[in-house]
């Protein structure tokens, strides 16, 4: 069997966690990977909690939803706490923003601080980049797909008043991974 990672994306409505996932899942493809993703929003469209999933694999994916998460990328408290038992103890990866998440250490489990939403206000002036900015610095802790198609995906998946506020987000998200 080949290599399989499930990644959860969760926060709340308006944080961009659906679009994240979206942009993770295209860099996927990009890198030749077979992908599957789902998500999730809670009752209400903005405010409510929300979730993104998706699979990646050498081969054709069996069941489309994540089981346990080799990768959770949190950006608030509540979602945190949903899903944190979800993520693979003995390798799994949690990624957190910093400014919105409280996070003890877990055993078996590596948590990486990010201070996303912070970032994307004081660099960019601009709290809708946070998503990006979490994005770009998964991937670069991970490695969970290549920059170069995370950069394409980006390009083709946001609308064009603002692929230059997220392509830099992005770059910034890359920087603050690359320091973790």
């Amino acid at each position: 069997m080949g290599e399989l990672k499930q990644v959860l994306l969760c926060g709340y409505g308006g944080q961009g966690i659906v679009l994240a996932g979206a942009i993770l899942g295209r860099a996927a493809f990009h890198d030749g990977k077979w992908v599957s993703g789902t998500n999730s929003f809670g009752s209400a469209a903005r405010g409510g909690a929300c979730r993104a999933e998706v699979v990646i694999a050498d081969q054709p994916v069996r069941y489309p939803y994540v089981i346990e998460a080799d990768v959770l990328i949190a950006m608030y408290q509540t979602a945190y706490n949903r899903y944190i038992g979800q993520v693979k103890k003995g390798g799994g990866v949690v990624i957190y923003d910093d400014g919105f998440i409280s996070a003890d250490a877990v055993e078996g489990l590596r948590l990486v601080p990010v201070s996303a939403t912070r970032t994307a206000i004081e660099e960019l002036g601009n709290e809708i980049a946070a998503n990006m900015v979490m994005l770009g610095a998964a991937v670069a802790i991970t490695d969970i797909v290549s920059v170069d198609s995370l950069r394409a995906a980006v390009a083709e998946s946001v609308a064009e008043r603002l692929r230059g506020l997220d392509l830099k987000a992005l770059e910034l998200g890359l920087q603050l991974g690359r320091s973790s």
